[in-house]
C-alpha cells in the first residue's frame, strides 16, 4: 500500500508540472483562439535564458551570492520573455487578425522553429545547469502509518507546490480581474471586443507575456531537474495530451488533466510496464488523449461548440 501511495505521489507531482506547461496553451487559446504550438519552444528558450544569465551575471558584475544571482537572472529572463511576447504580437499576430485557425497554427509552428534556432544562436547548444537552491534529498512521510514510510523527493515536492501556487494565481487572474475578463472577451470575438474598446494588440501582448512567464517558471523547474537541453521542448509537448484531456479553454481542465496523466503514466509504468516490456510512460498520455478525441473531443471541461446551419 505504501508503494502504491508513493507512486501516486510521484505522479501527482509530475502532473502538476504538466499542468503548469499546459496553462500556457490554455492562456493563449482563451485569449486569441490560437493553438500555440510554440509553447514547448518558449519553455526551452526561457530556461536557456535563465541558465545563461545566471552564468553571465557573475562575470559581468562580480556578484557571487547565489540568491542574488538567481534573482537577477530570473528578472533578466522575464524581461527577455516579455520582449519575445511583444515581438510575436508586432511581427506575427497583428498581421493575422481574424485569419483562419489553421493560418494561426502554422504561424506558431514557424515561431517554434525560429525560437529554437534563435535560442541556439544566442545561448549556445550545450547542456546547461540551473541551480535555484531546491533541496534534492529524499524524505520519508507517513512512517507511522506505513511500514518504511513513503519516499518523496524534496525537489519534486517543492516544484509541485510552486506549480500549484502558479496555477491558483492564474485561475484567480482569469476569473477575478478586469484584464482576465477582457482576455476572455477577446477569445470569444475579436471584432466585438474591439468594438467595445478592448485594445486587441495590448491584450495579446499581455497574454503572451503571461504565457512566457509561465514558460519561464516551468523551464526553471524542469531545467533544475533535467538540465537545460534542447530535448526540454519535447518534454514540454507532453502538455499537449493534457490540454486535449482537460479542454483547450479550461484552466481547471489543465489542472485535472495534468494530474490524471501524471498519475496514470506512473501507475501504468510501475504495474503494467513489467508485463508489457516497459516504455508505457512514453506513450500513455498520447493514447489516452486519442481515446478522448474519439469519445469527447472537447475534453473533460472544454466548451462544446455547436454550429447551427
Amino acid at each position: 500500500m505504501g508503494f502504491l501511495i508513493e507512486t501516486i505521489f510521484g505522479g501527482l507531482m509530475t502532473g502538476m508540472l504538466y499542468s503548469l506547461i499546459a496553462l500556457g496553451f490554455v492562456l493563449i487559446y482563451k485569449a486569441s483562439g490560437v493553438f500555440n504550438f510554440a509553447q514547448g519552444a518558449m519553455v526551452l528558450f526561457a530556461a536557456l535564458a535563465m541558465a545563461r544569465f545566471t552564468e553571465w551575471i557573475p562575470q559581468w558584475t562580480g556578484l557571487t551570492q547565489p540568491l542574488l544571482v538567481n534573482g537577477l537572472g530570473f528578472l533578466a529572463a522575464c524581461a527577455v520573455m516579455v520582449l519575445v511576447a511583444w515581438l510575436i504580437e508586432r511581427l506575427v499576430l497583428s498581421k493575422l487578425v481574424n485569419q483562419e485557425g489553421i493560418t494561426l497554427l502554422m504561424a506558431t509552428i514557424g515561431v517554434t522553429y525560429l525560437m529554437e534556432g534563435l535560442g541556439q544562436t544566442l545561448f549556445g547548444s550545450d547542456i546547461y545547469k540551473i541551480d535555484v537552491g531546491m533541496p534534492k534529498d529524499p524524505i520519508f512521510l507517513f512512517e507511522k502509518t506505513f511500514e518504511g514510510g513513503v519516499l518523496v523527493n524534496k525537489e519534486d515536492l517543492y516544484a509541485a507546490l510552486i506549480a500549484a501556487a502558479m496555477v491558483a494565481l492564474l485561475a484567480l487572474f482569469f476569473q477575478k480581474t478586469a484584464t482576465g475578463r477582457a482576455l476572455r472577451a477577446v477569445a470569444d470575438d475579436h471584432q466585438a471586443a474591439q468594438s467595445i474598446g478592448i485594445p486587441l494588440s495590448r491584450i495579446w501582448v499581455i497574454v503572451w507575456a503571461v504565457a512566457g512567464f509561465v514558460a519561464l517558471v516551468a523551464g526553471v523547474i524542469w531545467g533544475s531537474k533535467l538540465g537545460v537541453q534542447f530535448s526540454l521542448s519535447l518534454v514540454a509537448l507532453k502538455a499537449l495530451p493534457v490540454v486535449i484531456l482537460g479542454g483547450l479553454t479550461s484552466v481547471p481542465g489543465a489542472i485535472i488533466g495534468g494530474l490524471v496523466i501524471g498519475v496514470g503514466e506512473k501507475v501504468s509504468e510501475v504495474y503494467l510496464g513489467p508485463l508489457m516490456g516497459g516504455g508505457i510512460e512514453i506513450w500513455f498520455a498520447y493514447v489516452l488523449a486519442l481515446l478522448f478525441l474519439l469519445v469527447r473531443p472537447q475534453g473533460l471541461f472544454g466548451e462544446k461548440i455547436i454550429d447551427r446551419v
